[in-house]
């Protein structure tokens, strides 16, 4: 099964929360990281996210270190919408 992984920077304008995540994050610029895989049997080439994942900085004890935590695009979508909308 062939896989690829796409990295993108999401960049929240204020602090945000995202289900799946104990603390609230500060606004800035973050890493993004989607997992794919091919759809096998079609006639041109397609993929289907199988995971999603971000990179936030440790938690206070930890404030050096980064972590890649799996979230659910749908969840990230709605931060992202949230953050949006915020005047």
């Amino acid at each position: 099964m062939t896989m690829r992984s796409r990295r993108e920077t999401i960049t929240f304008r204020h602090p945000f929360r995202i289900k799946g995540i104990d603390r609230q994050l500060q606004a800035g610029a973050y890493q993004v990281i989607t997992d794919e895989e091919m759809i096998e049997g079609l006639s041109f080439a397609s993929f289907r996210r199988v995971a999603t994942m971000i990179m936030v900085p440790g938690a206070a004890r930890r404030a050096s270190s980064m972590e890649m935590i799996s979230i659910s695009a749908t969840d990230l979508s709605d931060a992202q919408r949230i953050d949006a909308s915020v005047a």
